[in-house]
């Protein structure tokens, strides 16, 4: 079994937003796989489904960003996976737009949710996927809660594909092989 949770705020204001992008890659993951993510539960909307005879969670916790970490102890506690069977995909401002990033494990790297996730687990033993936002010059917080602009939404459309078939390949495949498929530049 596993758990893939994207990151996000949940509400329309939040919709398309640089700090969605773990929700628009779950989004793309139950339309590919025909799963209902609607099941409000750990507080989260999530789906259950499959992929290649492999049960799966997917997951968008709905505590806003900050808390993020509430809903997946939660979850991984209650099915009680290993943490490396836990996919957490999340936007990076340390990456250009457009760019993934795939680890086995690692910090949070500034990111507030991932602060969360690390903490209420106390464990950084977890694969991710990180989706590259841009650096903003300054006003990162509203920077975050902005859309992208027409010339970064291709790009955005792009790495949020890649980063729906690096799950794939790290349920089927393990996460080096989608590190060595989906890191290079």
């Amino acid at each position: 079994m596993f758990i893939i949770a994207g990151l996000g705020n949940p509400g329309r204001e939040y919709e398309g937003t640089r700090h969605n992008m773990g929700f628009e890659t779950i989004d793309i993951l139950s339309h590919e796989l025909n799963i209902d993510v609607s099941m409000l539960k750990f507080k989260s909307l999530m789906g259950i489904g499959s992929y290649k005879g492999e049960k799966i969670i997917l997951l968008k916790p709905q505590t806003f960003m900050n808390l993020s970490g509430e809903a997946i102890y939660e979850i991984v506690n209650f099915y009680k996976i290993p943490l490396s069977n836990l996919i957490v995909i999340y936007d990076d401002i340390n990456l250009d737009v457009g760019y993934i990033r795939i680890r086995q494990k690692g910090s949070a790297g500034g990111h507030n949710g991932m602060k969360s996730i690390i903490y209420l687990l106390n464990s950084e033993d977890f694969p991710r996927i990180r989706i590259g936002i841009g650096k903003p010059e300054n006003d990162l917080t509203g920077y975050v809660l902005r859309k992208f602009d027409k010339e970064d939404e291709k790009l955005i459309k792009g790495a949020l594909l890649k980063a729906s078939k690096a799950v794939l390949d790290i349920i089927e495949n393990g996460v080096e092989h989608a590190m060595n498929m989906f890191n290079s530049k």
